[in-house]
């Protein structure tokens, strides 16, 4: 248990989302820097790990936003939390098959772990692609800024009210080491930002993504001023239910939250009522928030399939359409994950929304 130190360096007592981006991204013991997280080997199996057919699917939609635009000259395409690399590689594939979307797109990776952003450059063989800290770098739009299970990945704070006064959680460990969770009275300055969501007004356990929505408001910014939009893909709820939603997952099977730490993979459900309102509220327009599975079928995901298909031996088939229930239907990831768009642009015609 004495490990668990390493992740109170600076503080004893830590808020909820300062330790677990310490247990995340500590540079030399945290999680998402010291091995690879995806896959059949690794703790979980995101999206286009699944099948190839979803990372095609966000490289058409991709291509329609282009042509919504009015086919720029300048159009840029920033990937937020790419993992190993698999979607952005497939994303490269379909665009060559576009030679003159092509020839005019600028792709860049937005990553904070400097052990992946080492992976994806030994994967992605592209001298096209550019590796980003920041957001400067872009100085022409339209900008489209994507992302797929990126925010659930970013620690959020806790908070519990008490008699009508409200309390944050925080870690700190005990006598023999084990992290053990205390609530401590919440600063003026959380209380009068959480105060400013009406989603949040009447719930008396809070998740709050401080952290993600710093991330987001540098995406603002920029969308705000180069026009463009954000599709995010995630796991997550429309209506909060009073309750916890951190969870931890390691080689496949549930974690419990304060064992292994760095070890495992920790996140939390979406809050996308929330992520709609702190959208409007910075003054991009949102489209109706719609579930994976109508996002990909709409988009042609099946009709996709349906020609891949053809090709194919009945054993490749079933694996095909075995893989596709997994990210359309209701039962697994179609229902639980959603997705949001929010833009700023003259037209509102996107490719898979209403």
């Amino acid at each position: 248990m004495k490990n668990n130190k390493i992740f109170f360096k600076k503080s004893k007592v830590l808020p909820v989302d300062n330790f677990f981006r310490n247990v995340l991204y500590d540079s030399k013991y945290g999680y998402y820097n010291s091995k690879i997280p995806f896959g059949i080997k690794g703790d979980f199996i995101t999206s286009p790990k699944i099948t190839n057919l979803f990372s095609e699917i966000i490289a058409i939609w991709i291509i329609a936003c282009w042509e919504s635009f009015g086919k720029p000259k300048n159009f840029n395409i920033v990937e937020l939390g790419p993992g190993d690399g698999s979607l952005t590689n497939i994303l490269l594939k379909t665009f060559s098959k576009f030679p003159k979307f092509d020839s005019i797109k600028k792709i860049f990776l937005f990553e904070e772990s400097n052990y992946l952003k080492k992976i994806q450059k030994k994967r992605i063989l592209n001298k096209d692609v550019k590796w980003i800290d920041n957001f400067n770098i872009i100085k022409e739009g339209p900008v489209i800024f994507f992302g797929n299970e990126f925010f659930d990945a970013i620690p959020i704070k806790q908070f519990k009210k008490i008699n009508n006064s409200l309390f944050e959680k925080n870690y700190t460990l005990d006598k023999n080491y084990n992290v053990v969770e205390i609530f401590k009275k919440a600063s003026q300055k959380n209380i009068k930002i959480i105060e400013s969501y009406k989603s949040l007004r009447k719930l008396k356990f809070i998740e709050f993504p401080k952290l993600g929505f710093k991330n987001l408001e540098k995406i603002v910014k920029k969308i705000d001023r180069l026009k463009g939009c954000i599709l995010m893909i995630d796991y997550g709820y429309l209506k909060p239910k009073n309750q916890n939603t951190l969870q931890s997952v390691m080689k496949h099977e549930k974690n419990k939250l304060l064992k292994n730490l760095g070890k495992a993979d920790i996140t939390a459900h979406v809050n996308f009522t929330l992520l709609n309102e702190f959208f409007l509220k910075k003054g991009l327009k949102i489209k109706k928030i719609i579930s994976q599975g109508d996002f990909l079928e709409t988009m042609g995901i099946l009709e996709r399939a349906k020609i891949l298909a053809e090709k194919m031996k009945f054993t490749e088939q079933s694996d095909l359409y075995l893989r596709l229930q997994r990210l359309i239907s209701p039962r697994f990831m179609g229902d639980l994950f959603k997705v949001i768009l929010a833009y700023k642009f003259k037209k509102n015609n996107f490719a898979g929304f209403k």
